[in-house]
């Protein structure tokens, strides 16, 4: 059943009622035949679950809500939203069996075939009466794009989302009311491998093999008619098959489609079929079927060329200006058997060829004509790229700025919030982090759009707010987390990267950095949107994923496994250091987990344990004669305070220590990206906005600044990435996001408070800064910090509080200090003197 949300309109909430419904009307008569709550008196109004009577398959639901005040006056009755149910059990697919081509069948090899190409499927039926309601639900183990009657169905692209696939795949519902019509109608579907499916393709640059089978397609089609019948296509040996244009299809490697072989019409009523065969059945999948639940991938932004150059006769190169994760496309007209290559690439060589040495080689799409009179347009429909560059060889007439386009892909999470200030700088490198979040913000949240895809899992909790700052995605990490308890082994570990397509050897594989995820990232949705679901669901894998972790440690505790401070150019920081801070890092937050979900024994159980890695790793690390850490490192001094273990004798003493190591670096880091976020909080939690204000503000290596100053419009995998290589669009590096909104802007809650159900707004006025503003759109609404300096140090405040969640200001004094406000829902000034 699902969680239910709203946002009150304005005061306070103290009470709620819902009600749910079969039909609209009973709603409005007041008759709620499938749920009425009754006046139920709480202030949350995110995450409440349904508890009503259960439903049917394929039923939908309306529902409102109302509130009462803390003075007892109700407000109207919400709107009447709806929410429907999938197919949850096997008897619902009843009517659709897996199918797929015959020379796709099994015992067929996996070998790369070129006459094998990818194959069509299609359904004509006939539908008896008009439609009034239709719903296509369809999956695939590979890849699947949908048509019917010629035209694709929805905006969603490389479906299904990618998952565990012997575990899980996840079908998608398709309303599809009003593309039926009562008499002939076609279903249409092309098939790929996806990245459940990468055979070895000759020529072509391949990460690695993956085989969960060939591909096969389940499909259902349910139409309700105005006299009450029920018309339902499934997938059955009825289908017909041929194989299509598309002739390689390497998740990795590219895409080649020959026009030559297309079938005009294939997917729409009275289309010519002879020479079509009967599709066969294949065995069916023992994944769990799961509905779809987070925003699908779809085309968000098209992009034209900033310019074209021609470094080599015939070879042109379209440059788009920034750096993307999507397709290119094609438009073109020439000669039958004329062959287009597109090459994408985030770098260019010094002759102005395009350089795939960092991003995987060779990978291109190529486009055979079939020489029609008029432009022919295309994309590859099955793989995704990340480049900034496209070449363009094999064309019949000179490029320009109409030959080529790129469509920008990424999951349609909403944008939710958004950041600017008065330094170009600082606001260059919220655009090239926000554009490394969305070029990786697929199905799953990956390290890189091009050489790997992989969902790396220490991306989700350390950049989390690099994410959810930007974007709702209190729905897409719920998808994550469920990746992340698919992978977990029967001994409890849960690997680095979910779905775990590969196996890395053992440090690549076990870091409590990376699999602490599973705990980690539930307990960032919880204080972010109020999921308690997840924390619920997942409970269980996050207490097997700590007794994993504790038969690694020593008999202090301690774990001296893993990857260490990942991409650090400080090096000396032991792994000890690291993977102690992830083991006590999820200790703590599962004690939190426990309790909210009121388990106390596992709160006193996992708290001692928080604490005792505290101490063992204070006993094991500290330097009372440096005060410091380990080496000295910045990050084994980030880690330290971040994990709770420096005693509070010792903070002013370690924290001049840490500074000074900033400050002796030429106000560098030295992190890597484990103890990068630490390091951040740490500094301005304790007061020095002041330092991370200036190692933000550096333009030379390793910074930020260093990045945009060379170029990047995307962040990069290492801090000096732009000069020396190595992928151009990763967000691992992303954690200053949280210091732009969370103390720049000020944009925080209170540390008790759950889906900002009290605001507090703290901005810290820091360095030449004259203004900043910022907006994030909470579970109750939008809050907003905007501020601005004057040129004599005065000081204004504009903020936005939504209704029902009171909030503290915490005005900046010239003097240093702080004068505490308390701000009702509304827009307020507050003003600071000179």
């Amino acid at each position: 059943p699902p969680d239910l949300s709203w946002r009150p309109a304005a005061n306070a909430q103290h009470a709620y009622r819902i009600q749910v419904a079969t039909t609209p009307d009973l709603l409005t008569h007041n008759t709620p035949d499938l749920w009425d709550s009754g006046q139920v008196t709480a202030p949350h109004s995110t995450s409440v679950p349904y508890a009503g009577k259960p439903l049917a398959a394929a039923q939908r639901a309306h529902w409102r809500v109302r509130v009462w005040d803390e003075h007892g006056e109700p407000s109207a009755w919400s709107a009447t939203a709806t929410w429907e149910t999938g197919l949850p059990t096997a008897a619902d697919w009843a009517g659709a069996r897996w199918v797929t081509a015959p020379e796709w069948a099994p015992p067929a090899t996996d070998a790369h075939d070129p006459e094998r190409a990818l194959p069509l499927l299609a359904r004509d039926f006939e539908l008896p009466r008009p439609v009034v309601k239709a719903r296509l639900y369809a999956t695939a183990l590979g890849l699947y794009v949908p048509t019917l009657n010629g035209r694709p169905i929805a905006a969603a692209v490389l479906e299904p989302a990618n998952t565990a696939y012997d575990k899980r795949l996840l079908y998608t519902t398709y309303d599809v009311t009003h593309a039926l019509t009562p008499g002939p109608n076609t279903l249409g579907c092309l098939l790929a491998g996806g990245l459940a499916h990468v055979p070895d393709v000759p020529g072509r640059y391949q990460k690695l093999r993956v085989d969960y089978g060939l591909p096969r397609l389940l499909a259902l089609l349910r139409v309700e008619h105005d006299d009450g019948s029920v018309t339902t296509i499934g997938t059955d040996e009825q289908w017909r098959t041929a194989p299509g244009p598309v002739t390689v299809s390497d998740w990795f490697g590219g895409e080649d489609h020959d026009a030559r072989r297309e079938h005009p019409g294939w997917d729409a009523p009275g289309a010519d079929l002879t020479g079509w065969q009967p599709v066969v059945t294949a065995p069916a999948s023992d994944a769990q079927l799961s509905a779809i639940a987070h925003p699908p991938v779809e085309a968000v932004d098209e992009l034209t060329p900033t310019t074209i150059t021609q470094p080599q006769p015939g070879i042109y190169v379209a440059d788009f200006g920034t750096n993307i994760a999507g397709r290119p496309e094609l438009r073109v007209t020439g000669p039958a058997d004329t062959t287009v290559t597109l090459r994408p690439a985030e770098l260019l060589h010094d002759d102005g060829t395009v350089n795939q040495r960092f991003t995987g080689r060779p990978c291109y799409d190529a486009y055979t004509l079939k020489g029609a009179a008029t432009p022919e347009t295309w994309q590859p429909q099955t793989v995704y790229h990340g480049f900034r560059y496209v070449q363009i060889e094999g064309l019949p007439h000179p490029a320009d700025h109409d030959t080529v386009r790129a469509h920008v892909l990424r999951a349609a999470n909403h944008p939710a919030g958004g950041f600017s200030c008065s330094d170009e700088l600082l606001s260059a490198v919220h655009r090239i982090t926000d554009r490394a979040v969305q070029s990786n913000m697929y199905s799953l949240l990956t390290d890189c759009p091009h050489r790997e895809k992989l969902g790396w899992l220490e991306q989700a909790h350390l950049v989390f707010p690099a994410v959810a700052n930007n974007y709702d995605v209190a729905a897409y990490f719920r998808k994550l987390v469920r990746d992340m308890a698919d992978a977990q082994t029967d001994t409890g570990l849960v690997p680095s990267i979910a779905p775990e397509y590969k196996v890395f050897e053992d440090k690549f594989r076990d870091d409590p950095n990376w699999g602490g995820a599973i705990i980690l990232t539930p307990w960032q949705l919880y204080r972010t949107y109020g999921d308690t679901a997840t924390l619920r669901t997942h409970y269980p894998h996050m207490r097997r994923y700590l007794d994993h972790l504790a038969s690694r440690a020593d008999g202090d505790g301690l774990l001296t496994h893993g990857l260490g401070d990942w991409m650090a150019f400080d090096m000396t920081t032991p792994k000890a250091v690291t993977a102690t801070f992830g083991y006590g890092r999820a200790a703590a937050a599962l004690s939190r987990i426990a309790a909210v979900l009121g388990d106390t024994d596992g709160e006193r159980t996992y708290a001692a344990l928080a604490e005792r890695l505290r101490r063992a790793f204070h006993d094991a690390f500290f330097d009372p004669a440096g005060h410091t850490y380990a080496t000295g490192s910045q990050a084994a001094d980030a880690l330290a305070f971040d994990l709770g273990a420096v005693p509070e004798a010792e903070r002013d003493a370690v924290l001049a220590h840490l500074v000074d190591s900033v400050r002796a670096a030429g106000d560098h880091v030295t992190v890597g990206e484990i103890a990068l976020p630490s390091l951040l909080r740490v500094l301005s939690a304790y007061g020095r906005d002041d330092v991370v204000y200036d190692l933000v503000s550096r333009t030379d290596s390793p910074s930020y600044g260093y990045q945009v100053v060379h170029g990047a419009t995307a962040l990069t995998e290492r801090w000096d990435g732009p000069t020396r290589g190595s992928s151009q669009n990763h967000l691992m590096l992303g954690a200053i996001e949280e210091w732009f909104y969370g103390s720049l802007a000020g944009i925080g809650q209170a540390a008790d408070s759950v889906a900002f159900a009290r605001i507090v707004i703290r901005p810290t006025p820091v360095g030449d800064l004259s203004h900043a503003d910022a907006w994030y759109d909470t579970p109750r609404g939008r809050v907003r910090s905007s501020w601005q300096r004057s040129a004599d140090g005065g000081f204004t405040l504009d903020v936005t509080v939504p209704p029902g969640a009171p909030a503290r200001i915490e005005l900046p004094l010239p003097d240093g200090g702080r004068a505490i406000h308390e701000a009702a829902p509304g827009t307020r000034r507050f003003t600071a003197p000179a």
